[in-house]
């Protein structure tokens, strides 16, 4: 994260470009396929400016995944639901329509985790602590729905979803969509 961040500034447009450059060249082609050349080309900064926010291409990864992470945070937010229930289910939904897009290329921490595997990497790490957060996500909301093992059922839930950001990039999106109504069914009890 860079100072400016930090400090509760609003990042340079610079650093705005090189970072929407990134997150569309890496989801559409995948990070390690993309050199940081083409990043500074694409997003018209010179190659020192590239270098004051992102001293390294995992520094700009990070910032991809962490980015990421506070756009779905910042819906999961806003959505508006009646119960806990309904919010949790509006997720999925949502999930379904854009997984069922024609821009779906799989889920952007799942696809840059296959080019990290090392745990301990930097990169890794942020993708861990959005997992976190989004089993406790679900953990909070099926707890405030009065559900009798929240804990439990949101790692089965975190794993549905794992199966579900997969499976719309590999198999038939109608079929996927049947079949993930019917696991939350069974996982939430009707």
């Amino acid at each position: 994260m860079s100072a400016e961040t930090l400090e509760g500034r609003r990042p340079s447009a610079a650093r705005t470009r090189v970072l929407d450059t990134a997150a569309r060249l890496f989801y559409r082609e995948g990070v390690h396929t993309v050199g940081i050349d083409r990043i500074i080309a694409e997003a018209d900064v010179a190659k020192a400016t590239f270098y004051k926010h992102f001293p390294s291409k995992d520094d700009l990864v990070r910032a991809y995944v962490t980015e990421q992470s506070a756009r779905q945070r910042a819906a999961a937010a806003t959505m508006q639901a009646d119960s806990p229930r309904e919010k949790l289910m509006g997720i999925f939904a949502f999930m379904c329509e854009f997984g069922a897009g024609p821009t779906y290329r799989g889920c952007p921490f799942v696809n840059t985790a296959a080019e990290y595997p090392d745990p301990g990497h930097p990169v890794r790490q942020a993708i861990t602590e959005y997992r976190r957060w989004v089993r406790d996500l679900y953990r909070d909301l099926l707890a405030a729905d009065g559900h009798p093992d929240a804990e439990r059922t949101a790692d089965i839930l975190l794993l549905l979803r794992d199966g579900l950001v997969v499976g719309f990039d590999l198999d038939d999106p109608a079929r996927v969509r049947a079949a993930l109504l019917e696991a939350l069914d069974r996982v939430l009890g009707g």
